[in-house]
């Protein structure tokens, strides 16, 4: 999904109708997730380490490995 995709579905999240608004915002809540994990992947892949990612998310270790701990991220 492309910045302007984004920026619209931002500009819906503010609509006056609560339910246009609404799936709007589920989305872009969509779209968060799947673009963290695209980010992870890639962080894993550079060598960066489950504590390192954990701070960026501002999460704990614990939580971010459980989230994506899998093989598909990259060195256990």
């Amino acid at each position: 999904m492309g910045v302007e995709t984004m920026s619209a579905l931002v500009a819906q999240a503010g609509d006056e109708d609560p339910l246009r608004a609404l799936a709007a915002v589920a989305e872009l809540q969509r779209e968060v997730h799947r673009t963290e994990a695209t980010v992870v992947r890639r962080a894993r892949v550079g060598g960066a380490t489950w504590e390192q990612i954990a701070a960026a998310l501002g999460v704990t270790r614990q939580a971010v490995h459980k989230r994506y701990g899998g093989s598909r991220f990259g060195r256990g």
